[in-house]
C-alpha cells in the first residue's frame, strides 16, 4: 500500500462534493444538507483562490493512485493561525489510519508556514466520534465556551479545537 500526499495542481477539476459526499454517506440528512454548498465551493480553488494558492493549503490523499480523501485549511491568517476546513477520507478506507496520516500531513505543512495554532471544528453527532478522537489523538485540545464567538455557541451542533504549535 502506497500512501501519498499530492498538490490540487496534479488534478484536474477534482470533484470534491464527491469525496465528502461519499465520506460522509453514514449520514444522509448532513449530505441532503450540505450537497449543493459542496457543489458550489467544487471550483472554488480552481476559478477563485487560484491553483497556487490551493497547492499551499489543499493535500490530496492517494492509496496506490486511488483518491482517496482530501484536506483544506484557510492560511489567510497564517503565521498566528490556520483553521482547517473539509478533512475526508472516503468510506471504503476509513478506519485505517489514513486520516490521521492525511491530517498530520497538514499539521506539519501548516508548520513549515510558522503556524503557531490551528483550528478545527467537527460534529458532536455519533458518527463522526472518529474525527473527535483523531484530533484529539494529534493534541487537539476542545475549547470551551469561554474562547468561543457567540455564534459558535449558539449552533450547539460542533466542537471547536485548537492545536498550539507552539506547545507541541
Amino acid at each position: 500500500m502506497d500512501i501519498k500526499f499530492h498538490k490540487l495542481s496534479d488534478y484536474d477539476r477534482l470533484k470534491f462534493s464527491d469525496l465528502l459526499a461519499d465520506a460522509y454517506s453514514f449520514d444522509k440528512n448532513l449530505v441532503d444538507v450540505e450537497i449543493e454548498r459542496w457543489r458550489g465551493n467544487d471550483n472554488l480553488f480552481y476559478d477563485y483562490v487560484g491553483l497556487e494558492t490551493a497547492d499551499t493549503c489543499c493535500i490530496i490523499t492517494t492509496l496506490d493512485d486511488e483518491i482517496i480523501g482530501f484536506i483544506c485549511w484557510d492560511p489567510r491568517n497564517l503565521p498566528v493561525y490556520a483553521i482547517i476546513g473539509d478533512n475526508c477520507i472516503i468510506t471504503k478506507h476509513k478506519g485505517k489510519g489514513y486520516g490521521k496520516l492525511q491530517l498530520q500531513e497538514a499539521i506539519n505543512r501548516i508548520m513549515l508556514n510558522g503556524g503557531e495554532k490551528i483550528f478545527v471544528s467537527t460534529s458532536k453527532a455519533s458518527g463522526f466520534i472518529p474525527a473527535q478522537r483523531m484530533y484529539e489523538s494529534v493534541g487537539f485540545k476542545k475549547l470551551d465556551n469561554s474562547t468561543l464567538q457567540p455564534w459558535q455557541i449558539e449552533q450547539k451542533q460542533d466542537i471547536y479545537y485548537s492545536l498550539d504549535m507552539l506547545q507541541k
